[in-house]
């Protein structure tokens, strides 16, 4: 029973560890935001499981750089705060390790995706003019970005509060996809009045900024326009 014990405390503090890092470094984040998005599209196009288990490795040697490098800057920090060349030295030296594997990771990434070349056009062709996945797209589009952002802002979090909002993006992205799509007056209409409501109910609630607001239609209608010039009009 001690034994067990001492085995799930260990799984604790590193589950607890790795949490507690991604909390603490923004750099952390993308690594993870961006590997999740290898993956997906790894299942979207179809990747064979050699190459799965590739990036797979890749992006896990990535990310347990990036956390031997907090753990060293803590460490660093732990000894003195102040300005030390050898301090220096050492984080230069952990951040280049970091730098060696992300540079490796985004090789293998491009020799691995770019085989899928021309089964990402051919589903492209089949993706154009089709409203559904147009609309799927779009949004998956905003989601990410919109994350990225947040993260990079360090405000609020992904699904509440920050910069941008992304409640006012997704619907921005709707009605621009809507727009493009309807000739019914009377539709466009009701859907420009449900997403200015959207806007307004996130500034009235207190969950974002006018700015914030602002800056989630800005995106939504960026990201709408810009896919429906690639694939739809």
């Amino acid at each position: 029973m001690k034994i067990l014990k001492k085995l799930t405390d260990s799984f604790n503090n590193a589950i607890v560890g790795v949490a507690k890092a991604f909390v603490l470094e923004r750099n952390l984040k993308i690594h993870f935001v961006v590997a999740i998005i290898v993956m997906v599209s790894s299942l979207l196009l179809n990747i064979n499981e050699m190459e799965l288990l590739i990036l797979l490795l890749t992006a896990s040697g990535v990310i347990v750089a990036e956390i031997f490098n907090t753990a060293i800057e803590k460490v660093c920090d732990l000894i003195t705060e102040d300005y030390h060349q050898q301090i220096k030295l050492i984080k230069d030296i952990s951040a280049g390790a970091v730098l060696i594997t992300a540079t490796s990771a985004i090789v293998v990434g491009y020799v691995i995706f770019s085989r899928k070349l021309d089964l990402t056009l051919n589903l492209l062709f089949k993706l154009r003019n089709n409203v559904m996945h147009i609309t799927f797209l779009s949004l998956s589009i905003v989601v990410v970005i919109v994350t990225v952002f947040k993260l990079y802002f360090k405000r609020g979090t992904p699904l509440h509060g920050g910069m941008p909002s992304g409640h006012t993006a997704t619907a921005f992205c709707l009605l621009t996809i809507i727009a493009a799509i309807t000739e019914d007056v009377l539709v466009l209409g009701l859907s420009l009045v449900l997403t200015t409501l959207v806007a307004q109910s996130r500034v009235e609630s207190g969950v974002h900024k006018l700015k914030e607001v602002f800056w989630g239609a800005v995106v939504g209608l960026a990201i709408g326009i810009i896919v429906l010039q690639l694939l739809y009009l």
